[in-house]
């Protein structure tokens, strides 16, 4: 199969910027859902564009993901002889079977990013959201690996998930991960696409025998995958797509072309779950002024005859203007957590997806990446521009201090298992004051029960959210 490589694949120009999003999309006309090649309707009756609107689709492709925050680099460089941790699970790149599991896991995570040329969002002409929609994708991808946890089978993968491309593994400083000692590269094996059945990946010295291994894309797994990545297409009718989120925020004050903060999109993937019929067996808690309630958390998960599963989303800020060095050695910890589903925030204007690390760098997805709408409503549409193939890395200090942590849990007992696990993880910090806290009780019990988030004065926001709802720490 072709991968999909975010350096590599043709995009034509998105819709709207965030300063234009008052004024009408004057070209919504070129990007519609009918057939590709744009005003010039002479020569789409040829069905195909001549090279000159060829060469200008591709240059536009280009300025526009550069533009909308896709930096364009030529090789993310992981240490062979520090061990990486995604989403609670641990590689060491010393060996092939090791890579290969890796480039398993991370290809078969869930990447939702900008999109263009989708059903216009509801009161606005935006059919875009390049330039404003971050970190609701960031959100939807958050939202997508709870999902992945809770409904597909442990250990699972994406059966046709690409080989990785643009990264190298070399020898490093295990403290100064930018700098090389030995630059010895592992080759990649095979050059051929491999494959891939949904099972526990096998023991060490068994990645040749798995590439021989033939598996349909039609098991009940695949079938379930496919059908859980289409709930976050865009398309109105999807229960968490773009659509679907806009229209929950306005309760919060958003709208379409707005900048959404991590405090506000955790409330609004609440309210996704609580309205929709697809996933009745889960729900979502979200923490107050970082507190985790543990009453109120058995309360939402006994609401229903039988225990709910449940995803975990704790907003916080880690410090004022930057990132609180004293937290980072809290946020790898949790991040070593098989109950956490990753942290969404970034860097200054800029969401991302964290979903592991080593040493000192975090490993995330990207939602910077502008990919034409996927129509999920046919059966039959293509799963790959959903699946990245490029990993990459950022130091550790360069985050955001606003962020959200998601965690889940499947019954009661891993919910114990997880305040347990989480709690020790907080404990790691040198702050005086943890990250957050679980407490016995419901919020009423503290007189929090229907008391707003605090607020951080202005001089404390970010530039890019306005919206940021933290106590600081």
């Amino acid at each position: 199969m072709n991968s999909v490589s975010p350096s590599s694949a043709q995009y034509v120009q998105p819709a709207d910027s965030p300063e234009g999003r008052r004024r009408r999309d004057l070209h919504s006309g070129h990007f519609g859902h009918g057939p590709a090649g744009g005003a010039d309707g002479g020569r789409e009756g040829s069905g195909e564009m001549d090279e000159v609107d060829r060469l200008k689709t591709k240059l536009m492709s280009a300025w526009n993901n550069v533009k909308y925050g896709w930096s364009v680099k030529s090789k993310t460089v992981f240490n062979k002889t520090s061990p990486l941790y995604l989403l609670g699970q641990s590689y060491v790149f010393n060996n092939e079977d090791e890579v290969e599991r890796f480039s398993l896991a991370f290809a078969s995570r869930l990447w939702l990013t900008y999109r263009k040329d989708f059903p216009p969002l509801g009161g606005s002409a935006l059919t875009s959201d390049c330039g404003w929609g971050c970190m609701l994708r960031s959100g939807q991808m958050l939202l997508a690996q709870g999902l992945l946890t809770h409904l597909l089978p442990p250990g699972w993968h994406w059966a046709e998930s690409p080989h990785l491309t643009d990264v190298d593994f070399e020898i490093l400083h295990p403290r100064s991960p930018s700098r090389t000692v030995g630059g010895v590269t592992i080759p990649t094996w095979g050059s051929s696409p491999v494959s891939r059945g949904s099972q526990t990946p096998p023991p060490v010295g068994h990645a040749l025998q798995r590439r021989s291994v033939q598996e349909g894309g039609d098991s009940p797994a695949e079938a379930l995958h496919r059908r859980l990545v289409g709930w976050f297409g865009d398309d109105p009718a999807s229960p968490f797509g773009l659509h679907r989120l806009v229209e929950l925020g306005r309760s919060s004050g958003k709208r379409a072309g707005d900048w959404y903060g991590p405090s506000v999109v955790a409330h609004i993937l609440r309210k996704a779950v609580a309205v929709t019929t697809e996933v009745e067996d889960m729900a979502v808690y979200v923490a107050q002024d970082c507190t985790v309630y543990k009453e109120d958390v058995v309360r939402l998960c006994e609401s229903s005859p039988r225990w709910k599963s449940v995803i975990i989303l704790v907003p916080v800020r880690l410090g004022g203007e930057s990132l609180n060095p004293s937290y980072v050695q809290c946020v790898k910890n949790i991040l070593k957590l098989q109950c956490c589903i990753g942290i969404i925030g970034g860097k200054p204007k800029h969401s991302l997806f964290f979903i592991g690390f080593q040493d000192e760098q975090l490993l995330y997805l990207d939602p910077h990446y502008c990919q034409p709408a996927v129509d999920v409503t046919q059966g039959n549409f293509s799963l790959e521009s959903f699946h990245c193939n490029s990993p990459r890395k950022m130091g550790v200090g360069r985050m955001d201090p606003s962020c959200t942590i998601g965690f889940y849990a499947r019954s009661k007992k891993d919910f114990e298992t997880l305040c347990s696990a989480v709690g020790g993880a907080l404990s790691s910090s040198k702050e005086k004051y943890p990250i957050f806290t679980f407490v016995e009780g419901g919020a009423h019990d503290y007189g929090q029960e229907d008391a707003p988030p605090q607020i951080l004065p202005s001089s404390h926001r970010l530039g890019h959210s306005g919206a940021d709802e933290f106590v600081l720490l």
